[in-house]
């Protein structure tokens, strides 16, 4: 009869190979938890203030992570500055003692990378994985007379410098190339859309609760917390059909704006990571789809699955970094 430690000891195996297969069977993640965590600690960089889209995303996985057993302990680290590029700088240079740290990013990288804001790309990391995709929103105050994108259309006509929309990137960045898409896609001038830069997506959210801003361009899943609070109203929408998580906000579609949009987020290890620890982290991932704790943290959120790891990321990432050059260029931000 086998003895505890060895019952211990085959669990501890059986869940390693999996790990290195990158196929975690539901019954391997149980092994996995029983005999040891899979990751006793993973330390997430956020790039931005805390309330915007990448502090979201990393609380919402570390909550599923750890509340379904698969990691032991998550913390967080919030580190503003430079456009992403303070962060970047940091996983870089800190490489040999960020064994245990993940930074959380989303397309910015690749469009800043693109505009010269920082001169790292996603190339200089290790590619973890894509994890979700978000769909983007325009919001406006709840007390705005602004109630749908014909409104806000028709004001922006009128005098496009009078109309300012606001969001938690550097100009020509993510949340100003959405409301410039969206500008587009509705036959408008694009390149005339006021935008008003913040430093993350809460304090973006400020200053359109402050009356700073007309409009707000942000993640579907910022939009939501705010519109569930009663602050705001959620004008337009980027993704094909309604979501569920939010049923009343209408598809820049069904408003006659040929615009859709979705934005990955995903998680990048420090530089020269070794790949026994990439594994682990990508199979770590991947068994989180099949949690119910994930579950819950995807549908409150509004996010989309999406699951690519290590190359078949890069491979997305490069395609996208053509795609977005392309339109950047043809709409003046390049």
């Amino acid at each position: 009869m086998k003895t505890m430690t060895q019952v211990r000891r085959a669990a501890r195996t059986l869940a390693l190979a999996s790990v290195a297969s990158f196929a975690v069977s539901g019954a391997l993640v149980g092994l996995a938890q029983a005999a040891d965590k899979m990751i006793d600690q993973i330390h997430i960089i956020v790039p931005g203030g805390a309330g915007g889209g990448w502090d979201g995303t990393a609380r919402g996985t570390g909550e599923a992570l750890t509340k379904s057993g698969l990691v032991g302990t998550v913390s967080y680290e919030n580190m503003s500055g430079g456009g992403g590029g303070k962060a970047n700088a940091y996983m870089i240079e800190n490489a040999e003692s960020n064994g245990d740290t993940l930074m959380v990013n989303s397309t910015p990288i690749v469009i800043r990378s693109l505009t010269g804001v920082f001169p790292q790309s996603f190339r200089d990391l290790t590619l973890i994985a894509g994890t979700i995709g978000d769909y983007a929103a325009l919001v406006v105050g709840k007390d705005s007379p602004i109630n749908t994108m014909a409104d806000l259309l028709a004001a922006y006509k009128a005098d496009p410098a009078k109309v300012s929309i606001g969001g938690g990137s550097v100009p020509g960045g993510m949340d100003h190339l959405v409301a410039a898409l969206v500008m587009e896609g509705a036959g408008v001038d694009s390149t005339q859309v006021n935008y008003i830069p913040y430093d993350a997506g809460g304090k973006a959210m400020a200053g359109l609760l402050s009356g700073e801003i007309t409009a707000l361009s942000t993640g579907l899943s910022e939009a939501i917390a705010m519109s569930e609070a009663g602050e705001v109203k959620v004008i337009g929408i980027t993704s094909a059909e309604r979501v569920p998580a939010l049923p009343d906000a209408q598809t820049m579609k069904e408003q006659g704006i040929d615009a859709e949009f979705v934005n990955w987020r995903g998680f990048f290890g420090p530089p020269g990571l070794p790949q026994e620890k990439v594994d682990r982290y990508i199979a770590t991932f991947k068994a989180m789809y099949d949690t119910p704790e994930w579950e819950e943290v995807r549908a409150r959120n509004g996010w989309v699955n999406i699951f690519k790891p290590g190359d078949e990321f890069r491979t997305f990432l490069e395609a996208q970094e053509k795609s977005l050059g392309d339109l950047m260029k043809k709409l003046g931000f390049l």
